[in-house]
């Protein structure tokens, strides 16, 4: 590729010009096409490519396709010459000391750690805050790949055991062990599949978790997920003696989650059907081990309902019910009245309540302003006492404690600033700093900025803009991340890969798309079911502000988006393929009309809608990114990441739809899939698989929105890095 070269701000930096057609005419491999045509509701639905739906570890023919694909691709990274770069920078941003949020069980503290380029964190033990650190666990340990990972993990409210759960390659089934924390050693429980479950432990001598049932010979990464149970494990014994503790067989959609109370006193059952934050509540009175009857608090599936804490007979929650932002309430359980009475204890405001915690006798509350963190503390009967100043666009995470115990731990991030973790006193309101990362750049020489812009409609989206300031007032090459679904909240935090792009000269923005949860449940309505094209509309006008505002060119824009931002990038993509120069579709939901079929898909009918219901099957239809693929239109260079352990969103989704872009006329840009093996949808991947895969993932990008980096510019970043 012929580059050319100019200063800015005294880095030299090579703009790479694309390559003509012919030279990077691509001859992908060879994909065996049926003529499948199924009539839906009076429409012809074809699906040439469904036999890549099969699982890869049983299927030859899909395990053949998958190894050519993943070589063709990895053999096209490496001709791009800033991959390596690429590699380099990511490992180096990555290499510092990290610690995750410290939980205090009893008089110790439970905390991860990563020296910096281990695969995995461990986790590690103090008895005291300024004690000796004591290795509990090392999951690097475990598999030769640094493929299994830690994932939860739980000490009872004494300390002095740990459950933790065993996460292997990516997936989401998850095995359950006990520790004994003074002595170290492992006992023999053993709880399997494990999933979509919290730890909740009943004193020393057991814990609740949801389990499925063993799924079928060969369909563990496939099957749907039914029947979703609440067991109480008890110390020392096999899991087939666990008791069930809850379950809705005659409703085997429903899901269920155990929490308990820092007293002990309440276990508390939330029941969701799908994704959508519609809970109903079920309590169990602990104490008399007589009987451990579940009975119901919230008995429809209406509003959101989050258990804070229970003090006694009171139990504080947050919900949406007459408030979309959120508000806190208290039941009193104790009351003399007909049924428990909801008290409001924090009026719904502006802002969207994002978390609530006890911490000593002070309740602690996490906002978001325009999908920013605020922090402030209020008493239990929601009077204010102080704020928490953060003095930066970022996210605070944590403030978890329990009632009596001021002392609580929280982390702050942002775009330019890796997690710093701070002790907190509810009762001082001072905070100290308990862990500060060790930076081989200047977050100083990084312009964050938020911006509103107009969608189609004209609804105001904010945009969060990131970028050298030297850089400031220049077209660069710009990366545009969105998710927009599930009512999931995208906040400023800190990423090695981002950062490399950005110290490579490009900019880096985030859209707080409608689907999200930036501003409460209308915010979340606007994106979702017969909604969903606000979505796209949101991100196609990001693109092109990003354009008008000159901050990129208009061959210099590339997208990312993950799982359902996944959706989202194939979406918009056959929507205005003329508006990006690449985009990298991440573990995506790319076959809107047969999600529902595999593993957790059937949750998401809550934001999608049901495929198998005319209205919502025109819906889907109408934005199915495998379906709506425009022939005979240029197309942006396309990456297609995935992952053969995925059983969220079964790589059968990426395969298909990767088939259905090779085989169409699209232009000269090349259509690739990475198919990545031994991982999942995201969570546990170790760190040498996460940096080759932003290597590749940001050469790809590099190369077709005009970023390279020269070798003088690689020099002053390396001196950077030393210095």
């Amino acid at each position: 590729m012929p580059l050319r070269f100019r200063a800015l701000a005294g880095v030299l930096f090579a703009i790479a010009v694309p390559a003509s057609a012919q030279d990077m005419k691509l001859t992908y491999p060879e994909t065996r096409k049926t003529d499948l045509v199924e009539t839906r509701f009076g429409a012809a639905v074809a699906d040439p490519y469904r036999w890549l739906e099969n699982d890869v570890r049983t299927d030859p023919e899909v395990a053949d396709w998958v190894q050519r694909q993943d070589a063709q691709t990895r053999g096209y990274f490496a001709t791009l010459s800033q991959r390596d770069w690429f590699a380099a920078r990511i490992k180096a941003l990555m290499d510092y000391e990290r610690f995750g949020l410290p939980v205090k069980a009893g008089k110790r503290y439970f905390y991860t750690r990563n020296s910096g380029l281990q695969n995995q964190s461990q986790l590690f033990v103090r008895d005291r805050i300024d004690g000796a650190a004591r290795l509990l666990l090392d999951p690097n340990a475990w598999a030769r790949d640094g493929a299994t990972a830690l994932a939860d993990w739980e000490p009872s409210l004494s300390g002095k055991l740990l459950a933790y759960a065993v996460q292997d390659g990516g997936s989401d089934w998850r095995s359950i062990r006990v520790m004994d924390v003074r002595s170290g050693k492992v006992l023999a429980d053993e709880i399997k599949w494990a999933k979509f479950t919290a730890i909740a432990w009943v004193g020393d001598k057991g814990f609740l978790y949801s389990r499925f049932p063993e799924p079928q010979p060969g369909q563990a990464f496939q099957q749907l997920n039914k029947n979703q149970e609440i067991r109480f494990h008890r110390i020392g014994t096999p899991q087939s003696a666990d008791e069930l503790v809850y379950a809705t067989p005659a409703d085997p959609e429903l899901g269920h989650v155990a929490q308990v109370t820092h007293d002990g006193r309440w276990a508390v059952i939330t029941t969701s059907r799908g994704t959508d934050s519609k809970h109903a509540v079920h309590l169990i009175r602990l104490g008399a081990r007589k009987g451990w009857a579940a009975v119901p608090l919230i008995d429809k599936l209406e509003h959101d309902w989050r258990l804070i804490e229970g003090i006694g007979d009171t139990l504080y929650f947050a919900t949406n019910q007459s408030a979309p932002r959120l508000k806190v309430v208290k039941f009193d359980m104790a009351g003399t009245r007909p049924g428990p009475q909801m008290v409001e204890v924090v009026a719904e405001r502006s802002e969207t309540l994002d978390r609530a915690q006890i911490v000593g006798e002070r309740l602690i509350l996490s906002y978001l302003k325009d999908a920013a963190s605020t922090a402030e503390v209020v008493s239990l009967d929601g009077k204010p006492v102080q704020r928490i100043e953060l003095n930066a666009i970022g996210t605070a995470a944590g403030f978890t404690g329990r009632p009596g115990d001021p002392e609580t731990f929280y982390s702050f991030s942002s775009f330019a600033q890796p997690s710093a973790i701070y002790r907190y006193d509810s009762r001082t309101g001072a905070s100290t700093a308990f862990a500060l990362p060790r930076l081989t750049f200047n977050p100083a020489d990084y312009a964050v900025e938020q911006r509103f812009y107009a969608s189609k409609d004209g609804t105001k989206v904010p945009l969060f803009l990131v970028r050298k300031k030297a850089l400031v007032g220049k077209p660069l090459p710009t990366l545009l991340y969105g998710y927009g679904g599930f009512d999931v909240s995208l906040t400023p935090g800190f990423s090695a890969t981002r950062m490399a792009w950005l110290e490579a000269g490009g900019a880096f923005a985030m859209a707080n798309l409608r689907g999200g949860g930036e501003y409460g449940k209308a915010w979340h309505d606007a994106g979702r079911l017969h909604n969903k094209q606000n979505v796209f509309d949101d991100f196609i006008a990001a693109g092109e502000y990003l354009i008008a505002q000159g901050i990129t060119a208009k061959d210099g824009l590339a997208i990312q988006g993950g799982s359902n931002g996944g959706l989202l990038v194939g979406a918009v993509v056959n929507q205005r393929p003329d508006l990006f120069a690449a985009a990298n579709a991440a573990v995506g939901v790319m076959d809107m009309l047969r999600f529902d079929r595999f593993t957790a898909g059937r949750y998401w009918v809550d934001d999608y809608g049901y495929p198998d219901r005319e209205a919502d099957f025109r819906v889907l239809r109408s934005y199915s990114p495998y379906h709506n693929i425009r022939a005979g239109v240029d197309y942006p260079a396309v990456l297609v990441t995935t992952a053969d352990t995925d059983d969220r969103v079964v790589p059968g989704h990426s395969f298909k739809y990767a088939a259905a872009l090779q085989a169409a006329p699209l232009g000269p840009k090349p259509r690739l899939i990475r198919i990545e093996t031994r991982a999942g949808h995201g969570a546990g991947k170790p760190t040498d698989k996460a940096v080759a895969e932003g290597a590749d993932v940001l050469a790809f990008l590099a190369q077709w929105s005009g970023l390279a980096v020269s070798g003088t510019a690689v020099h002053e970043t390396a001196g950077k890095a030393e210095r």
